[in-house]
């Protein structure tokens, strides 16, 4: 049951997706990122003072680790939602599981399993068709950057198994990601213009900013207890629920062709992780600890 705590995570970052395309209009991606990982320091700060746990961890590494891996793909995802229709953006950051069952299997350094290859062969065919010929030559940056969001975000995810299997709290895991990320786009933001902000864009920051931590805690529950199979079946609920979102809001319409190529992604993602066995995933876990 542990794995239904992606769908509460999904919910939540398509919510989060929505306040990032309409705070994109007032603030620089860095800005974004950085109220949004300010946030989630401050909640997960709460958390650990309410369960009564310290904030100092005895791996600082594997921390250092998920924190950097998940600032970049927090930068390139926001990044590629003010580029691209929401649906869209969503898809290429949801190749994640792809390249984590991937870099799974290169760690073990394992002949890749047929349905693995297949797996691959639909998320790429699947990214193809989606890029083109879908997506307008202005939209394709967006698109480059969705599909980096994706494999560093299968960086981040991987550590955060590690991470939690290591028996590291989860509202400690989100902590230390809090940080690196809040420290990361302060700096950035040193070299970009600084937008105030005011009272119609604050309630756009703060639900950025809880809907983002909320997703995070859940999504940190459902990869480091729940099975990686189902957890990564139901992960594609993000993109079904911006893909609704988005029509509702910003009447996207988007061709057959997109939808197609978005299932073909999903199917490639469940596909690629069912590739592994549970006790391979359980191997990696040991290499880490």
């Amino acid at each position: 049951m542990q794995s239904l705590w992606i769908l509460v995570s999904g919910f939540f970052f398509a919510l989060m997706g929505v306040f990032v395309k309409l705070g994109a209009a007032h603030f620089a991606t860095a800005e974004l990122v950085f109220y949004r990982s300010l946030t989630t320091l401050a909640v997960a700060l709460l958390m650990l003072r309410w369960q009564g746990l310290a904030w100092r961890s005895d791996k600082p590494w594997m921390h250092c680790k998920r924190g950097l891996t998940g600032f970049v793909s927090l930068l390139l995802f926001f990044q590629a939602i003010a580029l691209l229709p929401l649906a869209t953006a969503m898809t290429l950051n949801y190749t994640s599981p792809i390249f984590l069952t991937l870099l799974t299997v290169l760690l073990l350094r394992e002949s890749p399993r047929p349905l693995l290859l297949l797996a691959l062969a639909l998320g790429f065919g699947g990214t193809v068709l989606l890029l083109r010929p879908t997506l307008k030559p202005e939209e394709m940056l967006g698109a480059a950057l969705g599909l980096a969001s994706g494999f560093a975000a299968a960086l981040a995810y991987y550590n955060v198994r590690q991470l939690v299997r290591a028996h590291e709290p989860e509202s400690r895991v989100v902590l230390y990601f809090g940080v690196y990320a809040t420290l990361g786009a302060g700096l950035w933001m040193l070299g970009t213009e600084w937008h105030a902000i005011t009272w119609p864009t604050l309630w756009i920051l703060l639900g950025m900013g809880f809907c983002g931590t909320f997703g995070q805690l859940a999504v940190t529950r459902a990869y480091g207890k729940g099975r990686a199979a189902v957890t990564a079946a139901l992960s594609y609920g993000t993109v079904v629920f911006s893909s609704v979102l988005g029509i509702i809001i910003w009447q996207d319409q988007l061709p057959l062709t997109s939808w197609l190529a978005m299932g073909l992604i999903m199917l490639g993602g469940v596909l690629a992780v069912s590739a592994v066995p549970a006790r391979a995933d359980a191997r990696v876990a040991q290499t880490n600890d």
